[in-house]
């Protein structure tokens, strides 16, 4: 006594006959002699006992939440006296793709948050393009509620990156352990308490896994200084009257250039009258060979002025008289006459 159905890709829950959802309910399509007995719209039976997967069942969410085929095989144990429900897929093998034809189309950066992942798309060259995205989640309750919001935030994602035809996603290599976290922050109980409920291994480790079944690459890259210098020189320059962005928002760019190979920082504008396009706005880009790209300008000796340095232009004089320690008067031998103590 048993019954199967494949499944299929596209399909609600990825099996149009037999169906089960995330809560574990199991409903079966009815063929048209026995449509008189559903108890559920659409010609559907609903039974009243509930599925649960122990093996591999994160893996099994995280498919029927994509929509990914799955099939199922309902057969009964007589030695038991029992049923059970096998589900069953077929796992693609993860292709791992140079780095520069995974960016070829460009790459979606994420920054990872409390409560939310920020997402905006960047082109070849690192310019953002489009309107940034945001998906959000909430870990309090139980494990399986947090697991939950977890994971429909990722599908969520990984739906926005296929439709806007990247093939790349560029998160934070973060790693909060509990012994980095306490020798770093010391007594900051509101960070460590933040980084204790914020599943980062679980969250990178979901996010291969469905990435892997979408044909997305995954890129790390390094998590330093991505918030402050993304608020830094993207936070402004990107927000309008009718669009505000956020810390985070500035962050994903910072973390979607990096993994382009592309510096942070923007180089100012020049002065309207030096601007090839008369007075409107124009940015270049810095270089990926540039002097400290991604650091603080270097401190140039010298007075802060504008004027000219001292060596030079016409009415520099003599310039050892100004030097004190290269004078030859300072080095020079003086002899003076003793004088009477009376006279």
């Amino acid at each position: 006594m048993f019954l199967a159905a494949d499944g299929e890709s596209g399909k609600r829950f990825g099996n149009e006959t037999i169906r089960v959802n995330g809560a574990g309910q199991l409903s079966i399509k009815l063929p048209a002699a026995l449509a008189h007995l559903a108890n559920a719209p659409h010609g559907r039976y609903v039974l009243d006992a509930t599925v649960r997967f122990r093996h591999r069942g994160q893996e099994w969410r995280d498919r029927i939440t994509a929509n990914r085929a799955v099939a199922y095989r309902i057969h009964h144990d007589v030695a038991r006296g029992r049923w059970y429900v096998t589900a069953s897929w077929q796992r693609a093998t993860a292709l791992v793709l140079p780095l520069p034809v995974a960016l070829a189309q460009g790459v979606v950066g994420v920054d990872m948050n409390d409560d939310h992942l920020a997402a905006w798309r960047l082109d070849t060259h690192g310019n953002p393009v489009g309107e940034p995205q945001r998906f959000f989640y909430d870990l309090t309750g139980s494990a399986d509620h947090r697991d939950a919001q977890i994971r429909h935030a990722l599908s969520r994602l990984l739906h926005c990156t296929r439709r806007f035809g990247a093939t790349a996603i560029a998160i934070e290599d973060l790693d909060f352990t509990d012994g980095k976290s306490r020798e770093k922050h010391g007594r900051n109980t509101h960070f460590r308490r933040l980084v204790s409920r914020f599943p980062t291994a679980r969250l990178r480790a979901r996010l291969v896994s469905m990435a892997a079944e979408q044909d997305i690459c995954i890129v790390a890259v390094d998590p330093a200084y991505t918030s402050r210098w993304g608020a830094k020189h993207w936070q402004k320059p990107l927000a309008t009257p009718t669009r505000r962005i956020s810390r985070h928002d500035a962050a994903s760019i910072a973390v979607g250039r990096r993994a382009l190979g592309h510096p942070i920082r923007r180089r100012t504008a020049p002065p309207p009258h030096h601007q090839s396009a008369g007075a409107g706005h124009r940015t270049v880009q810095a270089a990926s060979g540039a002097r400290g790209c991604e650091e603080p300008r270097p401190h140039v000796p010298g007075p802060r002025t504008r004027c000219a340095p001292p060596d030079c232009g016409p009415k520099a004089g003599d310039q050892c008289a100004q030097h004190r320690s290269g004078h030859a008067a300072e080095h020079e031998f003086r002899k003076q006459d003793s004088l009477p103590l009376s006279l």
